[in-house]
C-alpha cells in the first residue's frame, strides 16, 4: 500500500464520483480506477459499490476512510517535520560556553537572535572550561561552543574550527587606594609597573589560556607576577582586589562586575587582549549548526 492509493481513495471516497475525482487528481480515470482496484485487492475486498450511475462506499470503505485520512495527515505532518529538519528550524543543539563568556555580549545576542529566527529549536547549554568544551566537540557532545582565548584555540585541531566573534582589551584592575589608581584615566600602564605588586588570578586549573596568557606578558615585561591569591571565579578575584590583596589582569567586559574600590586602567602598547571565539566540527553539516552559525557571522 503506498500513499498515492490513500490519495486516490480519499479524493474518490469524497467526490463519489471517478470523472471528478480523476480531475481532482489531476490524471485520468483509468489510472485511478486501477490504483482503487489494486488497493482493493490488497485489502482483500470491495469498498466502492459501483454501479452505472453511482459510486458508493461499502462498510469497509466507510470504516476505512477515517483511517486513510488520518495516515495521510500523519504523512503529510512528517513531511513538514523532515522539511523544517532540513532547513535547521527544529531540533536540538548543544551547546558550551566558560563562564564570562555571557559577559563579552556577544554570545547572549547571537542567543537571542537565534531564539527569536528557530524558536523551535531546543537548546542545551553547559558552563565548561575551554578546554572541556574542545575535548566535547571532539567527542561530539557539544555542537557548538563559545570559547575564551586570546589566540585561535583550534588553530592545530583539524577537527575543530573557530570564528573570532569579538576582541576586548585586557585592563589592569587596581584597588582605588593603589598608587596608580591616583593617575589620569587616560594614562596607559607599562605591565613592568606592577612587577613589585600582589597579584590575585586565575589558577590554572579554572582557565589555562587565561592563565598561560597572563604568565607571558609578565615574562614579556621582565618579571615573575607574585601571586598572592589564586581564585575560580571572575567575581572573587574583583572582589579580593577591593580588598587591596592584589592587582590582576582581567578583559574589559568584567568591568560589568562593578565594585567600589575598584578602579580600571588601560595598559600601554602592544595591548593585549582576549577574544570569544565560536567553535565547532570542521565536519558538522547539520542544518541546526549551519543556521547557529550564520546568525553568529552576523554578530561577529
Amino acid at each position: 500500500m503506498e500513499l498515492r492509493h490513500l490519495r486516490y481513495f480519499v479524493a474518490l471516497a469524497e467526490e463519489l464520483h471517478f470523472g471528478r475525482a480523476a480531475q481532482r487528481l489531476a490524471i485520468s480515470q483509468p489510472p485511478l480506477s486501477q490504483q482503487i482496484q489494486q488497493l482493493e485487492v490488497e485489502l482483500g475486498g470491495p469498498l466502492f459499490a459501483r454501479t452505472s450511475r453511482r459510486v458508493e462506499l461499502t462498510e469497509a470503505g466507510r470504516v476505512f476512510l477515517p483511517e486513510a485520512r488520518a495516515a495521510l495527515a500523519r504523512a503529510e505532518q512528517a513531511g513538514e517535520i523532515g522539511r523544517r529538519a532540513t532547513r535547521g528550524e527544529i531540533g536540538e543543539l548543544r551547546l558550551g560556553f566558560t563562564a564570562s563568556a555571557p559577559l563579552a555580549n556577544v554570545m547572549p545576542a547571537i542567543i537571542r537572535a537565534f531564539r527569536e529566527r528557530r524558536p523551535d529549536v531546543h537548546l542545551t547549554l553547559q558552563e565548561m572550561l575551554s578546554h572541556q568544551q574542545m575535548f566535547a566537540l571532539r567527542d561530539g557532545a557539544l555542537d557548538v561552543a563559545f570559547l575564551r582565548a586570546p589566540t585561535d584555540p583550534t588553530e592545530t585541531d583539524a577537527l575543530v574550527t573557530a570564528v573570532e566573534l569579538h576582541r576586548e582589551e585586557l585592563l589592569v584592575f587596581l584597588p582605588r587606594s593603589h598608587r596608580l589608581a591616583r593617575t589620569p584615566a587616560s594614562r596607559r600602564i607599562a605591565l613592568s609597573e606592577l612587577a613589585e605588586d600582589f597579584f590575585v588570578h586565575f589558577s590554572r586549573e579554572s582557565g589555562a589560556s587565561t592563565y598561560d596568557q597572563f604568565i607571558e606578558l609578565c615574562r614579556a615585561a621582565g618579571f615573575q607576577p607574585r601571586m598572592r591569591q589564586e581564585a575560580r571565579e571572575a567575581a572573587t578575584i574583583i572582589g579580593l582586589v577591593a580588598a587591596d590583596l592584589g592587582v590582576t589582569l582581567m578583559a574589559a567586559s568584567f568591568r560589568s562586575i562593578n565594585l567600589p574600590n575598584v578602579v580600571t586602567r588601560r595598559l600601554a602598547d602592544p595591548v593585549p587582549h582576549l577574544s570569544t571565539w565560536l567553535a565547532h566540527r570542521t565536519s558538522d553539516d547539520s542544518a541546526v549548526v549551519q543556521a547557529f552559525l550564520e546568525i553568529a557571522d552576523r554578530h561577529a
